[in-house]
C-alpha cells in the first residue's frame, strides 16, 4: 500500500522564488527572440536575395526566417528530455519506497514534460513545413519523437483508467521509465541512421558562438519556466492535500 507521505510545509525556498523564476524565464525567452532575429545571422552568415544555392541546397528568404524556429525547437526538446528524466527518477523512487509524494512529483514532472513535448512537435512541424515543404515526414527523428509524445499521452490516459491509487502509481512509474528509455533513442537516431534528412548540428559544422549564446539564453528561460511551473503545480497539490486533511479532521 502506498505510504501517505506529507508534502513539505509551505514557505520553502522553491515557493519563494517560483514566481520570479517564471518571470525571469519569460524575459530570457523574449531576449532570445530578439537575439535570434536581430543579432544572429541566418545560415551562418549567408544572405539570400531571392534564391541561392547553399551547400547544394536551394535556399529562399522564407527558409532563412524559418531557421529561427531552431532557437526554440532545440531548447524545448532538451527541457522535455530533462522533465522526462525527473519523472522517471521519481517513478523509480515510488517503486522503491511506495511514497505518495514521489508519485505526485513524477506525475507533475510528466505534465511539464508533455507541455514541452507538444511545444517541440509544434515548432518542429513549422520548421518541416518551411524547409521540406510538407507538414509531416516519417523521418527517424520525427517518428521516434512522435512515439515519445504518444507515450507521454498514454501516461495520463492510464492514470485516468486505473482507480486503485497504488496500482495507478506503480503502472505510471513504469510508463515514465519507458518514456525515458525512448529519450536516448530520439537523440541518437540521426547519428545511427546517417541518411536521415533531419539536420544534425555536430555533423554539419556546428554552431557559431552567436547561435550557441542564443540557444543557451532561450534554454535557460525555458528551464526556469519549467522549474516554476513544476513547483507551482506541486504547491497547488500540497494545498489541496492539506485542505482534504482538514476536511477529514472536521468530519471526525
Amino acid at each position: 500500500m502506498a505510504k501517505k507521505e506529507g508534502f513539505p510545509v509551505a514557505g520553502r525556498w522553491p515557493d519563494r522564488i517560483l514566481v520570479p523564476a517564471i518571470v525571469l524565464g519569460g524575459l530570457l525567452i523574449v531576449i532570445g527572440f530578439l537575439m535570434a532575429f536581430l543579432w544572429v545571422a541566418p545560415v551562418n552568415g549567408a544572405e539570400v536575395d531571392g534564391f541561392e544555392l547553399i551547400g547544394d541546397v536551394v535556399v529562399t528568404h522564407v527558409q532563412l526566417l524559418s531557421q529561427k524556429i531552431f532557437y526554440y525547437h532545440m531548447p524545448a526538446a532538451i527541457v522535455s528530455f530533462a522533465a522526462l528524466a525527473f519523472s522517471a527518477y521519481y517513478g523509480i523512487r515510488f517503486l522503491a519506497t511506495r511514497a505518495q509524494r514521489s508519485d505526485t512529483y513524477s506525475r507533475t514532472a510528466m505534465e511539464i514534460a508533455l507541455l514541452f513535448v507538444v511545444l517541440t512537435m509544434v515548432t518542429g512541424d513549422l520548421w518541416t513545413r518551411f524547409e521540406w515543404g510538407v507538414w509531416w515526414s516519417w523521418d527517424p527523428r520525427l517518428t521516434t519523437y512522435l512515439i515519445l509524445m504518444l507515450i507521454a499521452i498514454a501516461y495520463f490516459v492510464l492514470r485516468g483508467a486505473v482507480d486503485d491509487p497504488e496500482r495507478r502509481a506503480a503502472y505510471s512509474a513504469v510508463v515514465s521509465i519507458v518514456a525515458l528509455v525512448d529519450v536516448p533513442i530520439c537523440f541518437m537516431v540521426t547519428r545511427i541512421i546517417p541518411n536521415s534528412i533531419h539536420p544534425v548540428i555536430t555533423r554539419e559544422g556546428g554552431m557559431t558562438p552567436e547561435m550557441v549564446a542564443t540557444v543557451m539564453v532561450v534554454m535557460a528561460g525555458m528551464a526556469l519556466i519549467a522549474f516554476g511551473l513544476f513547483h507551482l503545480r506541486v504547491r497547488q497539490l500540497r494545498i489541496a492535500e492539506q485542505v482534504e486533511a482538514l476536511k477529514g479532521r472536521l468530519g471526525d
